[in-house]
């Protein structure tokens, strides 16, 4: 397909199952079918690597959708951590939208933390047969104390809550027991023996990823039942010089599964 000279970028507002307000960019080709973008954690719809792929899909001629989770970019809602099984009900109030909407998410992807969103989303709604795990954390019980420091559940079993600092001091973000205790709940393995045989799953990981190890890729390898696997040498967690190297690896998995629909 060559490059829809009238794709129009739109910005949409998706009222999510808490009444707020999800806001998003619709890249919108005229195809029926949508790929719906699910940034990581911290992050919003224009973090590069979902700017970059929207432009990707485009070019293809497929719509595509990049939105702000809860608390995140332009959306409402309030910042927290853990969240996992809630931001998939969030994808959930996309997907609604669009089917209400007389188009159809044919495919759904996630960088990092949406990595693991997209995969809960499978796990839990069956209604998507092509699913992208960019970068996912297949044990969720690691990786904190990285962020929140090796005696983060002493300060928060005590204080019922631990402050993430910024390099200036100020309070980034709180981590509450009740965030915390969402994170060590959500079970990628469980989760991932629940995805249909007939959902096809594509896991990309970079080989030199500082944030989460590509042991987690190997492990989602091996639990989810039609999995694919790629590994991109020398690529970070952010892919930040192997940005060019996704789209020839993340496009032909969603147009074979555009045919099979």
């Amino acid at each position: 397909m060559t490059q829809n000279p009238a794709t129009a970028q739109k910005k949409i507002t998706v009222l999510n199952q808490h009444n707020e307000k999800l806001v998003g960019v619709l890249h919108d080709t005229g195809s029926m079918e949508i790929v719906v973008l699910c940034h990581g954690f911290r992050s919003s719809k224009d973090f590069n690597t979902m700017m970059n792929l929207a432009a990707a899909l485009e070019k293809e001629g497929i719509s595509a959708f990049r939105f702000d989770f809860p608390g995140n970019g332009e959306s409402e809602g309030s910042f927290e951590y853990g969240n996992y099984r809630r931001e998939a009900d969030d994808l959930h109030s996309v997907v609604e939208y669009f089917n209400g909407a007389n188009r159809k998410v044919t495919a759904v992807l996630g960088h990092s933390k949406g990595g693991d969103v997209v995969l809960l989303y499978a796990s839990k709604y069956h209604d998507i047969h092509t699913v992208i795990n960019l970068s996912g954390r297949y044990n969720l019980e690691k990786g904190i104390a990285e962020r929140l420091g090796e005696d983060f559940l002493e300060i928060i079993k005590k204080d019922g809550y631990l402050d993430v600092r910024n390099i200036a001091g100020d309070v980034d973000y709180r981590v509450t027991e009740e965030s915390l205790m969402d994170r060590l709940n959500t079970n990628m393995h469980d989760a991932c023996l629940q995805i249909d045989k007939g959902c096809r799953v594509l896991t990309v990981h970079g080989s030199a990823d500082e944030v989460i190890p590509v042991e987690d890729a190997v492990e989602f390898d091996k639990v989810i039942p039609n999995h694919k696997l790629h590994i991109i040498e020398g690529a970070n967690h952010s892919y930040t010089s192997h940005q060019a190297e996704l789209p020839p690896v993340i496009l032909p998995f969603i147009k074979e599964g555009l045919q099979q629909n």
